[in-house]
């Protein structure tokens, strides 16, 4: 207790000395003292700038926009998607359902470009290796077969995907601003979410690719039929609040242009990579070589028998 009173009589003269020295100063508790810390900085230490830490927050939060087109972070935020999220959009494009927007409902106004590229590089390769893998049967009954890989379709298979994935939105998107004017409405579609719909939308020919290695034309072509159906909903159901307010011709004679080609599409790779080699004929047997031979071997003989007899006689 006097140890208390004394510590507390000391405090009382520093303050009064302080207070003599410089009225205004204020005076601080030896609790207070004992937990203010100093940090002592060296000489290069430069303090940021102001917006310095208010940057950093609004680039942390994840709403300061890339300043350049040129900048890799501009194409940065169009892959910022988790697994979850990609693998809701791929359900959403398998089970479309009436009434659920594809984009107000899975993309929620954040498109990326992830899945779609994957997704169109998956059904490349899957196009490429199952539509050689489809020809080994055929090849293999012929005794000359010699296995040649077919690096080539591997190129046209993507050229064909990627330039459909890309420029056929870039049209749609294009006509759809066309027709809106200048001020389009609120509701529309931006290019990045067009391409993301048709790039997720392209996955039902995935899994129709693979089971195309059935050799059975008929379950090929059902197949296709149902995966066809499948994307093509999702397209159908995507755009038809854009446009059937210009009218129910209109909107339906457009939605059968997009429904038209996303199945010519599947239709064209089928044909295309899945097609049936041109069968060579039988090889011809010992005994169809001996009979044609035979008529010229017959006719020579007599042929130089006509050239021994005299000129009177053959005349």
């Amino acid at each position: 207790m006097a140890a208390s009173n004394e510590l507390r009589f000391h405090e009382f003269e520093e303050a009064a000395e302080l207070l003599s020295a410089t009225p205004t100063a204020t005076t601080a508790s030896t609790g207070a003292r004992q937990s203010h810390t100093t940090v002592d900085v060296g000489p290069g230490y430069e303090e940021g700038e102001p917006g310095e830490d208010a940057d950093s927050a609004e680039l942390l939060g994840g709403q300061r926009k890339p300043r350049s087109f040129w900048t890799f972070e501009y194409y940065q935020a169009f892959f910022d998607v988790d697994t979850y999220q990609v693998l809701d959009r791929i359900k959403g494009s398998v089970m479309p359902l009436p009434g659920k927007n594809f984009v107000r409902h899975h993309l929620r106004n954040n498109p990326d470009l992830y899945g779609p590229f994957w997704i169109c590089a998956t059904l490349v390769f899957a196009l490429a290796i199952s539509g050689n893998l489809s020809h080994l049967p055929e090849k293999q009954a012929s005794p000359s077969f010699h296995y040649s890989p077919q690096f080539h379709k591997v190129t046209i298979a993507a050229t064909i995907v990627y330039c459909y994935a890309w420029l056929v939105p870039l049209a749609l998107w294009g006509y759809l601003r066309w027709r809106q004017g200048a001020g389009a409405r609120a509701g529309a579609y931006s290019f990045l979410e067009t391409v993301c719909v048709y790039g997720y939308s392209l996955f039902a020919y995935i899994p129709a690719a693979v089971l195309w290695l059935i050799p059975a034309a008929w379950l090929q072509w059902l197949l296709l039929a149902v995966a066809a159906l499948l994307s093509a909903s999702v397209l159908a159901l995507t755009f038809w609040p854009l446009v059937r307010a210009d009218g129910r011709a209109a909107a339906v004679a457009l939605l059968a242009a997009v429904v038209s080609l996303h199945t010519l599409l599947a239709v064209c790779c089928k044909l295309y990579f899945f097609q049936r080699p041109p069968s060579a004929g039988p090889a011809p047997s010992p005994l169809h070589t001996t009979l044609g031979t035979e008529p010229h071997r017959s006719r020579a003989p007599q042929h130089f028998s006509n050239l021994s007899q005299p000129a009177s006689s053959r005349q």
